[in-house]
């Protein structure tokens, strides 16, 4: 993936880091591989509404981008695992602060869970 040159601007750290992280699965994918070494399948379990497609592309990206090893096994049925390389890992508190503050805010979020409403039953007239 073709990254931007956001050298020498103001905020541009922040550009940067928001442009490897980018989009709706990537931060999600990080998320799930701090638990450890997956194979594809159970990434996709892990990460619900994420299509077999979009999960491969955000995986390739992930792996350019150094943030993701991707190791093939030489066996029949091949095997691929996916982890956390250095550069990876060194953003587990980043994501883990995005996880924090979407809890506490979760109910303004729109990923919030629905309140409950609870309806009166009418009275007889």
């Amino acid at each position: 993936m073709k990254r931007r040159d956001f050298a020498r601007r103001p905020g541009c750290s922040v550009e940067a880091t928001l442009d490897l992280i980018d989009g709706k699965w990537k931060g999600v994918i990080l998320y799930h591989l701090q638990d450890g070494t997956q194979r594809f399948g159970e990434l996709r379990r892990r990460v619900p509404g994420i299509t077999q497609r979009m999960l491969t592309k955000q995986l390739r990206a992930l792996e350019e981008d150094k943030l993701v090893i991707r190791k093939v096994y030489a066996e029949v049925p091949p095997r691929v695992e996916y982890s956390l390389s250095e550069l990876g890992e060194s953003l587990k508190p980043v994501i883990d602060i995005l996880k924090a503050w979407g809890e506490s805010h979760q109910q303004r979020l729109s990923c919030a869970p629905a309140p409950v409403v609870v309806k009166k039953p009418k009275r007889a007239a």
